[in-house]
């Protein structure tokens, strides 16, 4: 059985809960999922004024456990078409793990959030996969096999890149059906690709 980590930052609550969407998906392929998040690097007192959603349940995740895992998939939100400073801080302590080959071969996969429909989601995730292919990840997406991204008939996330969400500027959209479905459908295509390479 592979074993999936899904590891996320999320302000305001978009990407965690497109996290734990992305893990019912890889426990549909019968793979083991942990849900984690990255540090938050805001200081408290700043992120409550800020409206941060500080209750997130999902442990936070050590940069020495990564290899523990068969796939990886990471959920940002979109800091000027990149990943946000926090994910990229715990990614940039990886030096002993791409010095030594520790993730050469695992399975890595992102989704993302914006505040508006083309906010950068798309160059949020390809910016992203540069990283992962300097540490060795097999790099996968979200298939056009997923139907739900086809349709122009309503404002949604998701692309061949990865799943994503539109948050809204003041964060008052929540993830939708469809876009939820891609996260789902993603965390399955990950977790079957890894039980192929694992096996």
């Amino acid at each position: 059985m592979a074993k999936v980590l899904v590891l996320y930052h999320s302000v305001y609550g978009h990407i965690e809960t497109m996290a734990y969407a992305v893990a019912e998906g890889v426990r549909e392929a019968g793979a083991d999922v942990v849900v984690k998040r990255v540090p938050e690097l805001v200081p408290e007192e700043i992120a409550r004024k800020s409206g941060y959603k500080l209750d997130q349940p999902a442990p936070i995740a050590t940069v020495q456990e990564l290899p523990e895992y068969d796939a990886i998939i990471f959920g940002t939100g979109t800091r000027y078409g990149n990943m946000s400073s926090q994910m990229k801080n715990f990614i940039d302590q990886t030096g002993a793990l791409w010095a030594s080959g520790a993730l050469v071969g695992k399975v890595g996969s992102v989704f993302a959030s914006s505040a508006t429909q083309h906010g950068g989601q798309e160059s949020t995730i390809l910016t992203f996969h540069p990283v992962l292919l300097h540490l060795g990840f097999v790099v996968v997406g979200l298939p056009y096999a997923f139907q739900g991204q086809m349709g122009v008939d309503e404002v949604m996330g998701n692309s061949p890149y990865g799943a994503s969400t539109i948050a809204a500027g003041d964060g008052s959209r929540k993830p939708s059906a469809v876009e939820l479905a891609g996260a789902r459908y993603q965390g399955k295509y990950v977790a079957q690709i890894a039980t192929k390479l694992k096996g």
